[in-house]
């Protein structure tokens, strides 16, 4: 079982910063990729980005690339999802999600594990 839990969501205006957390169970960390997802209200659950076991390896999706970095901090069993130049269309909840698989995906049947969520709203 792994638990996992997001911070750092928030009202931030078009232009601004935003940092989130997703804390994971020790036992567990260095076992699973993990990636973050979005989704807005009446949209389906998207991929943003997602980092492999090791931390050697990331992806993201095209409308966040070079604005969002994903990390791991294994000392402190975290990822995080620094997300810079946030846009209106990036309000939505965002998750964080954890997958054994030693292959990264992006698609959310993929991921067996997820967290509560963390809402992140950009005024314009």
């Amino acid at each position: 079982q792994v638990q996992l839990k997001e911070s750092g969501g928030g009202l931030v205006q078009a232009g601004g910063s935003l940092r989130l957390s997703c804390a994971v169970s020790a036992r567990s960390f260095s076992d699973n990729c993990i990636a973050w997802f979005r989704q807005a209200p009446g949209q389906e659950r998207d991929f943003v980005a997602g980092i492999s076991r090791g931390g050697l390896y990331t992806y993201y999706a095209d409308p966040v690339k070079g604005r969002f970095t994903i990390s791991r901090d294994n000392a402190n069993y975290m990822v995080h999802l620094q997300m810079n130049s946030l846009k209106p269309e990036d309000t939505a909840v965002y998750y964080c999600a954890a997958d054994a698989s030693i292959v990264l995906h992006t698609t959310p049947i993929s991921y067996d594990y997820w967290g509560q969520g963390t809402q992140v709203t950009v005024s314009s």
